[in-house]
């Protein structure tokens, strides 16, 4: 009935899969783990030319090897960090089988554990952890339709501004791709419009400190729910040029056209909400709050930092933010493509289990499915706020190992032949 049989499947070899692995093989848990490309084929294919890591390379890392060929306050490329992975792949002996699809993982009626149809063959498994993190399903609003004058892409599917089809550009979608990819578009010579919707915009550094430092003093990468009304609020943060704060005047002043959140389409004309200013408003006040937590840290413990009052100073807001465009005729101002940074979807529907919500997301409580011996790595906020990043995978790795190794010791349990059992 079988190919072969397992304690494991991992489903995904990228960063949530490596570290799986590592947890796994230090438990002495056997494990097969299944990438239906590369290693770490998102970080090499899914991504734009120019990408960086959005947090410094002495922080985005496993604990047991750090980046070679990339200083430590650096941001390394993509295919740094798709070889990082296979180097930590390598190093840890991972058991991985690329180019293996998962195509369906059904639990069995008459015995525990699974069935694992594969591109190359079935696995009896008596867990699965899916490792396919958030980045699944690209997302394209369904707002302008289909059109052989528009050329529509997602951020996922964008490499660099040559390849895209004459004309001027619109990205919509103000987090760190959208704003990445509007500013190499701009600068390459493109004219360019960015749609600005709800963001965080923290600060690349204050006080010679990355933000990931301060968001670690201050106990905000542990934080294990978002705050009320920011579960989906994007992040404007940025490594690339060496890493920089984003500041949305400044983008406007590089000659981006800002747009408030893209709305309703007819007759050719594009329309936007009129939540430009307070977008912005709102993500300067979280670059500010934040800016008084990390003083008042500075105040507490006395750690030596230089001042820095100048980030403390926002410049006017433009004209074209105060008083924003509210429609744009597609034709008129020559847009001939829209990039779509609006973030992606999940599609489980190889893994037939009853475990999931109205919205097709994973019922868990710190990845551990509702469903026995289905368990999830690599969740935005699993267990906290790291919980999507290289470094927070990894710890929540050793979680779900330590949960499936409780199971196998509940299983391997026998009762001693000494006990007498006493009927009542």
């Amino acid at each position: 009935m079988f190919d072969e049989s397992t304690e494991v499947v991992v489903v995904g070899g990228g960063q949530a899969g490596i570290a799986m692995s590592e947890h796994l093989t230090n438990a002495g848990i056997s494990h097969i783990v299944c990438e239906k490309d590369r290693i770490a084929e998102r970080w090499r294919t899914g991504r734009w030319d120019s990408l960086v890591a959005n947090g410094p390379a002495w922080h985005d890392r496993f604990p047991s090897l750090e980046f070679s060929n990339v200083d430590q306050d650096g941001f390394a490329g993509k295919d740094q960090v798709a070889q990082y992975m296979e180097d930590y792949a390598a190093l840890i002996n991972a058991p991985i089988r690329c180019g293996v699809e998962v195509r369906a993982v059904t639990p069995l009626v008459s015995e525990d554990g699974f069935r694992v149809d594969t591109s190359n063959g079935t696995i009896h498994a008596g867990s699965i952890v899916v490792a396919t993190g958030p980045f699944q399903t690209p997302v394209i609003p369904p707002v302008v339709p289909e059109s052989p004058r528009i050329f529509q892409m997602h951020s996922s599917s964008y490499r660099n501004p040559e390849e895209l089809p004459p004309g001027n550009i619109l990205v919509v979608g103000a987090g760190s791709s959208g704003v990445q990819i509007a500013s190499e578009i701009q600068e390459s010579g493109r004219r360019t419009y960015l749609a600005v919707g709800p963001h965080e915009r923290p600060p690349r550094s204050y006080r010679g400190r990355d933000f990931v430092w301060w968001l670690g003093v201050l106990k905000k990468w542990e934080q294990n729910t978002p705050p009320t009304g920011a579960e989906h609020v994007t992040i404007a943060v940025s490594g690339a040029d060496g890493g920089k704060t984003i500041d949305f005047r400044n983008l406007a002043s590089s000659g981006i056209t800002l747009l408030g959140r893209a709305g309703g389409y007819g007759d050719g004309i594009l329309r936007f909400d009129d939540d430009l200013e307070q977008n912005i408003r709102n993500g300067d006040a979280n670059y500010l709050a934040l800016l008084r937590e990390a003083d008042d840290y500075v105040l507490r413990t006395g750690i030596d930092l230089p001042t820095e009052s100048e980030a403390h100073q926002l410049g006017p807001l433009p004209d074209s933010v105060t008083s924003p465009i509210r429609e744009l005729n597609l034709d008129k101002e020559n847009i001939t493509t829209i990039i779509w940074a609006t973030g992606f979807g999940v599609d489980y529907s190889w893994l037939k289990v009853d475990g999931f919500d109205s919205g097709k997301h994973p019922v868990h409580q710190r990845g551990v499915s509702s469903v026995p011996g289905v368990y999830f790595i690599g969740l935005p906020w699993q267990t906290r706020r790291g919980s999507s990043f290289i470094w927070g995978v990894w710890h929540d790795a050793k979680y779900i190992t330590d949960q499936i190794a409780i199971q196998r010791n509940y299983l391997q349990y026998r009762p001693s032949t000494s006990v007498d059992h006493i009927s009542l």
